[in-house]
């Protein structure tokens, strides 16, 4: 995926998770944050960000903010970009091929998950995780506590009872990264939930950022 009409600005304050200030050319913006998530770490005071202009004249906020630097790496906070680069995977074939059906947002149990896939007689469910804390360029997921997250891994586990195939794929939004680790000091459940998943037959991947 590429965006367009991409322009830099500066990073002044979040009212709330939904908006930002952003300072563009000497001028103050309101602008669409793409990640309802923390990002406490990284949309602070003075920081570099990234602005994808939109073409809708009927939208309330002229820009969508999609990026933000830290320090000498650019992280992607577009909260869409993981599942859109996975579709565009899955379509050509990047998991398995001769996918035959391909359906999102598609409910198993209590949860949604982000893909359904049928290809050679096989049958999954794929759930997707866009990954932008980074330490010492270790990547973490998560960044803050997801009882939601844990759900979805528990659902996981169900559809291997079930006979399907369970993916959890975990998009690393930025370069530079040595490895991935769950973030236990967050959120032990999940780490400890992941964990379990894999040792119960749960395929688990990682997607780095370029």
């Amino acid at each position: 995926m590429t965006y367009s009409h991409i322009q830099k600005g500066v990073f002044l304050r979040r009212p709330n998770r939904f908006v930002a200030q952003v300072e563009i050319e000497g001028r103050v913006e309101t602008c669409h944050v793409k990640n309802t998530g923390r990002c406490k770490e990284l949309l602070l005071p003075g920081a570099a960000v990234y602005l994808e202009e939109s073409d809708n004249p009927n939208r309330k906020t002229r820009f969508d903010l999609v990026a933000v630097e830290k320090g000498e790496r650019l992280i992607n906070i577009d909260a869409q970009a993981p599942n859109r680069v996975v579709e565009e995977w899955l379509r050509a074939g990047g998991l398995v091929a001769g996918l035959t059906d391909l359906r999102p947002e598609c409910r198993y149990g209590n949860s949604r998950f982000d893909f359904y896939l049928e290809a050679a007689g096989r049958k999954a469910f794929l759930e997707v995780k866009g990954v932008t804390l980074e330490e010492e360029n270790v990547a973490y997921f998560p960044d803050a506590p997801t009882e939601r997250g844990v759900k979805h891994i528990k659902e996981l586990c169900g559809c291997l009872q079930d006979g399907y195939d369970a993916y959890l794929v975990f998009v690393i939004q930025m370069k530079g990264i040595s490895s991935f680790r769950p973030n236990d000091r967050t959120h032990r459940a999940f780490g400890d939930a992941l964990r379990r998943a894999e040792r119960e037959g749960v395929q688990l991947g990682r997607w780095t950022a370029g």
